[in-house]
Protein backbone atom coordinates (compact mmCIF):
# COMPACT_ATOMS: atom_id res chain seq x y z
CA UNK A 1 0.00 0.00 0.00
CA UNK A 2 1.08 3.30 -0.91
CA UNK A 3 1.50 5.18 2.51
CA UNK A 4 2.85 8.75 0.71
CA UNK A 5 0.09 11.58 1.31
CA UNK A 6 -1.84 11.78 -2.40
CA UNK A 7 -1.55 15.40 -4.02
CA UNK A 8 -4.42 17.23 -5.65
CA UNK A 9 -3.87 18.11 -9.34
CA UNK A 10 -5.94 20.13 -11.71
CA UNK A 11 -4.96 20.75 -15.10
CA UNK A 12 -4.75 23.93 -15.12
CA UNK A 13 -2.27 24.45 -12.14
CA UNK A 14 -0.70 20.59 -12.33
CA UNK A 15 0.56 19.71 -8.75
CA UNK A 16 2.46 22.89 -8.22
CA UNK A 17 0.73 24.57 -5.14
CA UNK A 18 -1.55 21.98 -4.44
CA UNK A 19 -1.99 21.54 -0.90
CA UNK A 20 -1.54 17.47 -0.24
CA UNK A 21 -3.99 15.29 0.83
CA UNK A 22 -3.69 14.33 4.89
CA UNK A 23 -3.92 11.39 6.18
CA UNK A 24 -5.81 9.90 9.84
CA UNK A 25 -6.76 12.62 12.36
CA UNK A 26 -5.25 15.73 10.54
CA UNK A 27 -6.96 14.91 7.42
CA UNK A 28 -10.19 13.85 8.98
CA UNK A 29 -10.59 17.83 10.01
CA UNK A 30 -9.17 19.45 7.42
CA UNK A 31 -11.27 21.59 5.62
CA UNK A 32 -8.86 22.46 2.36
CA UNK A 33 -10.46 21.97 -0.81
CA UNK A 34 -13.86 20.33 0.74
CA UNK A 35 -17.11 21.77 -0.51
CA UNK A 36 -19.94 23.28 1.59
CA UNK A 37 -21.01 19.18 1.68
CA UNK A 38 -17.34 18.31 3.52
CA UNK A 39 -17.70 20.76 6.10
CA UNK A 40 -21.09 19.96 6.73
CA UNK A 41 -19.51 15.80 6.91
CA UNK A 42 -16.71 17.45 9.20
CA UNK A 43 -19.40 19.41 11.59
CA UNK A 44 -21.46 16.10 11.66
CA UNK A 45 -18.68 13.90 13.04
CA UNK A 46 -17.86 16.90 15.54
CA UNK A 47 -21.24 17.42 16.78
CA UNK A 48 -21.46 13.79 17.07
CA UNK A 49 -18.49 13.95 19.09
CA UNK A 50 -20.16 16.91 21.34
CA UNK A 51 -23.56 15.02 22.06
CA UNK A 52 -21.42 11.73 23.02
CA UNK A 53 -19.71 14.20 25.48
CA UNK A 54 -22.58 15.11 26.72
CA UNK A 55 -24.26 12.03 27.57
CA UNK A 56 -21.24 11.17 29.44
CA UNK A 57 -21.55 14.32 31.67
CA UNK A 58 -24.91 14.03 31.67
CA UNK A 59 -24.80 10.60 33.53
CA UNK A 60 -22.13 11.78 35.46
CA UNK A 61 -24.68 14.87 36.54
CA UNK A 62 -27.22 12.20 37.08
CA UNK A 63 -25.17 10.15 39.55
CA UNK A 64 -25.27 13.12 41.94
CA UNK A 65 -29.01 12.52 42.80
CA UNK A 66 -27.66 9.36 44.29
CA UNK A 67 -25.27 11.58 47.02
CA UNK A 68 -28.22 13.29 48.35
CA UNK A 69 -29.83 16.37 48.13
CA UNK A 70 -26.88 18.67 49.11
CA UNK A 71 -24.68 17.54 46.27
CA UNK A 72 -27.63 18.31 43.42
CA UNK A 73 -28.98 21.71 45.21
CA UNK A 74 -25.00 22.35 44.55
CA UNK A 75 -24.91 21.68 40.85
CA UNK A 76 -28.64 23.23 40.45
CA UNK A 77 -27.07 26.05 41.78
CA UNK A 78 -23.98 26.52 39.14
CA UNK A 79 -26.34 25.05 36.42
CA UNK A 80 -28.53 28.31 36.43
CA UNK A 81 -25.30 30.47 36.13
CA UNK A 82 -24.75 32.58 32.32
CA UNK A 83 -21.95 30.15 31.45
CA UNK A 84 -23.44 27.06 31.97
CA UNK A 85 -26.70 28.43 30.05
CA UNK A 86 -24.47 29.43 27.44
CA UNK A 87 -23.39 25.29 27.04
CA UNK A 88 -26.65 24.86 26.70
CA UNK A 89 -27.10 25.97 23.60
CA UNK A 90 -24.25 25.21 22.34
CA UNK A 91 -25.55 21.76 22.93
CA UNK A 92 -29.03 22.64 21.27
CA UNK A 93 -26.53 23.61 17.87
CA UNK A 94 -24.81 20.48 18.47
CA UNK A 95 -28.02 18.65 18.86
CA UNK A 96 -30.06 20.48 15.65
CA UNK A 97 -26.78 20.47 13.69
CA UNK A 98 -26.43 16.53 13.97
CA UNK A 99 -30.65 15.91 13.60
CA UNK A 100 -31.37 18.33 10.63
CA UNK A 101 -27.92 17.17 8.71
CA UNK A 102 -28.37 13.42 9.29
CA UNK A 103 -31.80 13.81 8.10
CA UNK A 104 -30.18 15.27 4.96
CA UNK A 105 -27.37 12.12 4.99
CA UNK A 106 -30.16 9.68 5.54
CA UNK A 107 -32.48 10.79 2.26
CA UNK A 108 -29.59 11.39 0.60
CA UNK A 109 -27.97 7.95 1.07
CA UNK A 110 -31.44 6.64 -0.03
CA UNK A 111 -31.24 8.67 -3.48
CA UNK A 112 -33.82 10.53 -2.84
CA UNK A 113 -32.74 13.98 -2.82
CA UNK A 114 -29.26 14.14 -4.41
CA UNK A 115 -29.08 16.58 -6.92
CA UNK A 116 -30.88 18.99 -4.46
CA UNK A 117 -28.79 18.54 -1.12
CA UNK A 118 -27.27 22.07 -1.55
CA UNK A 119 -30.92 23.29 -0.99
CA UNK A 120 -32.11 20.78 1.29
CA UNK A 121 -28.78 21.69 3.82
CA UNK A 122 -29.36 25.39 3.24
CA UNK A 123 -33.39 25.29 3.85
CA UNK A 124 -32.57 22.71 7.31
CA UNK A 125 -29.91 24.78 8.70
CA UNK A 126 -32.23 27.77 7.99
CA UNK A 127 -35.03 25.83 10.10
CA UNK A 128 -32.01 24.76 12.71
CA UNK A 129 -30.92 28.59 12.83
CA UNK A 130 -34.51 30.18 13.88
CA UNK A 131 -34.98 27.24 16.23
CA UNK A 132 -31.56 27.47 17.65
CA UNK A 133 -32.45 31.82 18.14
CA UNK A 134 -36.00 30.35 19.74
CA UNK A 135 -34.44 28.26 21.94
CA UNK A 136 -31.57 30.66 23.18
CA UNK A 137 -34.19 33.15 24.22
CA UNK A 138 -35.95 30.49 26.24
CA UNK A 139 -33.14 29.30 28.11
CA UNK A 140 -31.86 32.52 29.17
CA UNK A 141 -35.23 34.18 29.70
CA UNK A 142 -36.64 30.82 31.55
CA UNK A 143 -37.30 30.88 35.07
Amino acid sequence: MNEQPLERTTPERGTEGASPRRRGLAGWADPRGRRLGGLAFILNRLTGLGVLLYLSFHLVVLSLLARGPSAWDGFVSIAGSPLFLAFDVVLVFGLLFHGLNGIRVTLVGFGLVVERQRAMFVALMIVGAIALAVAAVRIFTAG
